[in-house]
């Protein structure tokens, strides 16, 4: 997280690489990334996936920004957030948006099965940009 410091920052954990939900969240993230970038807010994606599935997942969706592998030790980012579904052996499908200080300004945890969309995403970084 260091390297983001001085820009908000979106993290969006997510179960699976490949799997309908999370390829279509991704996907649409992908494609608001310039509604993102008027923020100068840099999205993260984060799964437990190893880094050669990331690199297929991202090739495959044409990703546009970086998805972490939380592979080993499994979940350990996921965890310090508070959303490692310890029975599933993944993460929850959580956003957290950051602010340029480190702050955690807004998290969500959706329904593991439905897409959260970005309006929420972008609600939070509009209020973090009016705070400044």
């Amino acid at each position: 997280m260091s390297q983001y410091h001085g820009r908000p920052t979106i993290l969006a954990f997510y179960p699976a690489d490949f799997s309908p939900v999370c390829g279509d969240q991704l996907t649409l993230y992908n494609e608001v990334l310039p509604e993102f970038n008027k923020f100068n807010a840099q999205l993260i994606g984060i799964s437990v996936d190893g880094v050669w599935s990331h690199l297929a997942f991202a090739k495959d969706r044409k990703l546009r920004f970086p998805i972490l592998s939380d592979f080993e030790p499994k979940g350990e980012v996921a965890r310090n957030y508070g959303v490692y579904r310890k029975q599933d052996g993944m993460a929850e499908r959580a956003l957290f948006v950051i602010d340029k200080d480190g702050i955690i300004r807004w998290s969500y945890v959706s329904p593991i099965g439905v897409n959260p969309g970005a309006e929420g995403i972008i609600k939070a970084l509009e209020s973090i940009s009016e705070s400044r």
